[in-house]
């Protein structure tokens, strides 16, 4: 009795199985057309991605690349106008690149070279617009440029936000050399405007933590200046 219940369980599930197959045979028979459709356009968008990235995008990276070497050479000799508008002869310029490869890594490096470029030229406003733009993922570059950005706005006398931008590229940073460099500017920002509490709080948090860096070595030296100027105030 049991035997022919089992049996017959298993012939009605296969007769499911069977059941189900013939619809999806009937499915893919009444729908073919529109499937092989769909397939169609699935092969065309990945086949239009690819060549995309090959015919199109590699090859405009790679020429945006070669346009902006010679820009780093300016830039590190701080030539900033040469490296923001070209020497009219092999090479364009950041402000250039920015317009004519934009959505590359390159046109994004160039932002943070140009806006560092303004901001040593004196012109803030523009340094701001650039820098603030700059959307790499860089572990070295992103603290940087928030550093940077920090120092455009010391230059206006903001420093409010100067020690926000400081602090930000400190804890990007993330890292034993650099860290201490950002905190660095952080309690030089405090000392300007007479805050001689988060001055000396600052220097001591880098003298603990940091020590063995050069701003944790120079930091007594921050510490008992604060000290001298606020006993005197």
């Amino acid at each position: 009795m049991s035997n022919k219940h089992q049996e017959s369980k298993a012939e009605k599930g296969f007769e499911n199985i069977e059941e189900a197959l013939t619809s999806s045979e009937r499915f893919i028979e009444k729908n073919q057309k529109n499937i092989l459709i769909a397939l169609a356009a699935v092969v065309l968008v990945v086949g239009a991605i690819i060549a995309y990235n090959y015919l199109y995008k590699n090859p405009r990276n790679e020429k945006a690349q070669a346009a902006i070497y010679k820009g780093e050479r300016f830039f590190q000799n701080q030539e900033d106008s040469l490296a923001l508008f070209g020497n009219g002869n092999d090479f364009i310029g950041f402000e250039n690149i920015i317009k004519d490869f934009s959505g590359t890594k390159t046109a994004d490096l160039a932002r943070a070279y140009a806006g560092i470029s303004y901001s040593r030229l004196g012109n803030n406003e523009k340094a701001l617009e650039y820098l603030n733009k700059f959307r790499g993922g860089d572990l070295l570059i992103t603290p940087a440029i928030a550093g940077a950005i920090g120092d455009v706005y010391m230059n206006m006398g903001d420093t409010e936000k100067a020690i926000s931008h400081f602090n930000n590229a400190a804890q990007k940073a993330n890292d034993e050399m650099l860290t201490p460099i950002y905190y660095n500017k952080v309690g030089l920002a405090y000392l300007s405007v007479k805050n001689y509490d988060k001055a000396i709080e600052t220097f001591q948090m880098i003298k603990d933590k940091y020590l063995n860096s050069p701003q944790g070595q120079e930091a007594d030296k921050y510490i008992e200046a604060a000290k001298l100027q606020k006993a005197g105030n």
